[in-house]
C-alpha cells in the first residue's frame, strides 16, 4: 500500500474541521514531518490564524509513533482533545487505515481522589480525621462546593477538575484531591481499582497522542521518575511559556504556616522527643520570618541559616521515625502517615536545598500584607535542565506565535539551553528555526502607534499626560478598547480616572471572573476592558469589539524582582548584555503577545497604541518593534486618532 501523502492528509483534516488550508500551515506540517523523520528539532513560529494545531497533529498522527503534545493553557488542551483530535482522527482514518488513540494526562492533584472523598481528609486538629461534608455547613460557600463535588463524583467519568462546571475554590478542591506524594498508591488504596488518576495514566499508556501541560512535562523532567509514557516525539505548543512554567515547578518555598502544619501532622506518628525537636525548629524559623524584609538573599543571614539547619535536621529525624511508629489511636493510618510524610519531606527538601547554597539557585524573601513572609528558592536558569532532559532521545518541535525576538530565534533557543542556530558539536542539540508567517496582512490591518510626545514613565506617581492620551484614543475609537497595564495598580488607577471622564463602560480585571469580563467586553463595542498580565495573553475577541489595544508602558520586569535581577546580573558576569538578554527579552515576549490581541481574523482592523515613548526613542526600541507584528508604524497622534475614528465609523455603518 502506498503511503498517503502529507498534503492529502492535511487537506482531509482541514476540511474535517471546517478550516481553510494556508501556505504557512503546509510549510509547518512539512517541517514537523521532516523533524520527526530525521530525529531533529525545530522552533516554528506560526502566527495567529495559521492553524498550527493541525500543522503539527497531521504529521504526528501520520508518523505512527507515540507523540506527547504539551500546552500551557487549558483552553488549547480542551480544543485539541474535544475538537481537533476527534475530527482529525476520523478524517485521516480512510487514508491511514487506522484510528490513532488519544488521551489527556495531567498531574495527580487535578483528579478527584475517591479515598479522600469517602474517608475524609486527614486534618491538623486534635480529632485527626473528620467528615469535611459534615463540618462545612451546607450554607457556607465551602459547604456548597463540597456537597456539589460529592454529587459530581457519582456522575463524572474522568474525575478531572477541569470537567467540573462551574468550578470550585482551591480550598474545596484540596479537600478531595491529593498530590503525588500524598497518594497511597493504587495497590495500597481501597479505591485503587476505580482511581481516576490511575485510569488517566492507563489511557495515556495506550494512546498514540498524549495531551498534557507544561507543568507535568516539567515534573517529568525534574523528578527523574517518569510520569509521561515513553514517547518518540514531543511537541511543545505555546512554547514561549515553557521556561516560566518549568521555573515555577522548580521553585521551592517555606512559610511558618506550612512548617506548622507539617509539625501537627507528624506529632501523632513519632515519639514526643522527635516531635518536640521539630516544634522547636519551627518556632525558631517563625521568629526569623517575623523580621524578614522583602528582597534577594545573596548571602544567607546567620540566624536564618541556623533556623534552616535545625529544620532540616529535625525534619530528617521525623522522616526516619515515622516509618517505625504505630499509634493505635490514629484511624486510616496509611493516609495520615502518607500526608504527614509529604508535608515533612517538603519542608526538609526546601530547607536542605537552601542551606546547601548552590550558586545556581536564587533565594529571596517575599512579604504579603495578609499572609506574612515567604522564603523562596528558584533556579538561576533552567536552560541546562531543559537541554539535558528535553532534547535527548526524541524529536522536539517547539511552536508558538511568538518565538522570534528582535528578528531571530536565538534568544528563545538560549533560554532552553540551545546553542545559536547552525552551531554543531558532540553534545549540542541541532535545531532549525522556521517562521511560517501569518495569514493576516498586518501592514494593512493594523497600525502601531507610539506616543513619542509623552513623558517617560517613572516608577511612581500618576501619569496625567498618559491618562489624557488614553481618554482621547478611547473616544476616537468609540470604546472598543483593550487596556493592557504593566501593574494592577496602573489598571485600577486608569479605570477609576476614566470612569469619571468617559461615558464608555470600563470593565476591570478582578471585578468579575475573567471569562465573564471577556464575554461582556465582546458583547458591547462601546465597552473597554482594563487589566494586567493574564489579559496580555488570554483574550481572543475577533471583530469590532476590540479595535484598539493600549499598552501603558513597556512591561520590563520590576527592578526589585529578585529572580530576574539575579539572572540579569549572571549574564553580565559572563560577559553578556544582561538587560537585553533578560529584561528586554521578557518585555518583547509580552508585547508581542499583547499586540497579538488586535488582529484575530482576516477582517479585523485597528490600532496598537504604546503610551511609552521609549519604544520610539531608546536604543532597544528597534529590538522590541522587530518582535511585534509588522503593523504600519507611526508616532503621529493625529494620524492615530483619524484612523481610529474611521475604523469606528465603518464599524457603526456595518451595524456594530
Amino acid at each position: 500500500m502506498t503511503k498517503p501523502s502529507l498534503p492529502d492528509l492535511l487537506h482531509a483534516a482541514v476540511s474535517a474541521v471546517g478550516g481553510t488550508e494556508r501556505p504557512g500551515q503546509v510549510a509547518m506540517a512539512e517541517a514537523v514531518a521532516e523533524a520527526i523523520d530525521d530525529n531533529s528539532h525545530r522552533l516554528i513560529q506560526a502566527g495567529t490564524g495559521t492553524g498550527k494545531s493541525l500543522g503539527y497533529l497531521v504529521p504526528a498522527l501520520a508518523h505512527g509513533e507515540r507523540v506527547v503534545v504539551a500546552t500551557a493553557t487549558l483552553a488549547l488542551q480542551r480544543q485539541l482533545v474535544e475538537r481537533d483530535l476527534p475530527r482529525t482522527v476520523e478524517a485521516l482514518h480512510p487514508q491511514l487505515r487506522r484510528r490513532p488513540q488519544f488521551a489527556m494526562l495531567k498531574g495527580r492533584s487535578n483528579y478527584l481522589c475517591l479515598h479522600r472523598l469517602h474517608e475524609g481528609a486527614p486534618q491538623d486538629e486534635e480529632d485527626g480525621l473528620f467528615d469535611q461534608f459534615e463540618a462545612a455547613t451546607p450554607t457556607s460557600k465551602l459547604g456548597k462546593d463540597l456537597l456539589r463535588l460529592r454529587d459530581w463524583a457519582d456522575e463524572t467519568e474522568t474525575g478531572d477538575r477541569d470537567d467540573l462546571t462551574p468550578g470550585v475554590s482551591d480550598k474545596a478542591w484540596a479537600q478531595i484531591s491529593v498530590s503525588s506524594r500524598e497518594c497511597l498508591g493504587a495497590t495500597k488504596c481501597a479505591y485503587g481499582a476505580e482511581c481516576f488518576a490511575e485510569a488517566a495514566r492507563e489511557r495515556a499508556k495506550l494512546a498514540d497522542v498524549v495531551v498534557t501541560n507544561h507543568a507535568l512535562l516539567a515534573i517529568d523532567a525534574i523528578e527523574g521518575a517518569p510520569v509521561l509514557p515513553q514517547h518518540e516525539v514531543l511537541i511543545v505548543d505555546e512554547a514561549h511559556e515553557l521556561v516560566s512554567r518549568v521555573t515555577g515547578v522548580a521553585t521551592g518555598e517555606l512559610t511558618p504556616g506550612q512548617v506548622n502544619r507539617a509539625v501537627k501532622r507528624a506529632a501523632k506518628l513519632v515519639d514526643e522527643k522527635t516531635a518536640d525537636s521539630l516544634q522547636t525548629a519551627s518556632e525558631s524559623f517563625e521568629r526569623v520570618m517575623e523580621l524578614a524584609l522583602p528582597g534577594r538573599l545573596e548571602q544567607l543571614p546567620e540566624d536564618l541559616g541556623y533556623a534552616l539547619m535545625s529544620l532540616r535536621d529535625a525534619a530528617r529525624n521525623v522522616i526516619s521515625a515515622i516509618g517505625s511508629t504505630r499509634d493505635k489511636s490514629v484511624q486510616d493510618e496509611d493516609a495520615v502517615r502518607k500526608q504527614a510524610l509529604a508535608a515533612v519531606e517538603s519542608v526538609h527538601g526546601v530547607a536542605e536545598r537552601i542551606t546547601n547554597g548552590s550558586e545556581y539557585d536564587v533565594v529571596w524573601y517575599e512579604r504579603h500584607d495578609r499572609f506574612g513572609a515567604t522564603l523562596r528558592v528558584a533556579p538561576l536558569s533552567v536552560s541546562g535542565l531543559l537541554r539535558e532532559k528535553l532534547f535527548e532521545d526524541r524529536s522536539v518541535v517547539l511552536t508558538s506565535a511568538t518565538l522570534k525576538l528582535g528578528g531571530d530565534f536565538n534568544g528563545v533557543a538560549a533560554s532552553m539551553g540551545l546553542s545559536p542556530e547552525g552551531v554543531e558539536g558532540d553534545d549540542v542539540p541541532v535545531w532549525r528555526g522556521l517562521d511560517v508567517g501569518s495569514p493576516f496582512d498586518y501592514p494593512k490591518q493594523g497600525i502601531l502607534y507610539v506616543a513619542k510626545h509623552l513623558a517617560t514613565p517613572g516608577r511612581e506617581g500618576t501619569r496625567g499626560d498618559m491618562m489624557d492620551e488614553l481618554a482621547e484614543l478611547i473616544e476616537a475609537a468609540g470604546g472598543r478598547t483593550l487596556g493592557l497595564f504593566s501593574s494592577m495598580r496602573g489598571a485600577k488607577a486608569a479605570a477609576e480616572e476614566l470612569r469619571g471622564r468617559l461615558d464608555n463602560p470600563i470593565l476591570l480585571q478582578g471585578e468579575e471572573t475573567l471569562g465573564e469580563l471577556i464575554k461582556a467586553f465582546a458583547a458591547d463595542p462601546k465597552t473597554c476592558l482594563f487589566g494586567t498580565l493574564s489579559l496580555w495573553q488570554g483574550v481572543d475577541v475577533p471583530g469590532p469589539s476590540c479595535q484598539l489595544v493600549v499598552m501603558d508602558r513597556i512591561p520590563f520586569p520590576r527592578p526589585d524582582d529578585p529572580l530576574m535581577s539575579a539572572r540579569q546580573k549572571s549574564v553580565e558576569e559572563h560577559g553578556g548584555n544582561g538587560f537585553m538578554a533578560v529584561a528586554a527579552t521578557h518585555a518583547a515576549l509580552l508585547m508581542a503577545q499583547g499586540a497579538g490581541r488586535l488582529v484575530r481574523a482576516t477582517g479585523d482592523r485597528g490600532v496598537v497604541a504604546v503610551l511609552d515613548p521609549r519604544l520610539a526613542t531608546a536604543r532597544y526600541g528597534s529590538f522590541l518593534r522587530a518582535t511585534l507584528p509588522d503593523f504600519w508604524y507611526t508616532t503621529d497622534r493625529n494620524q492615530a486618532r483619524r484612523s481610529l475614528a474611521a475604523i469606528d465609523a465603518k464599524a457603526k455603518a456595518d451595524g456594530t
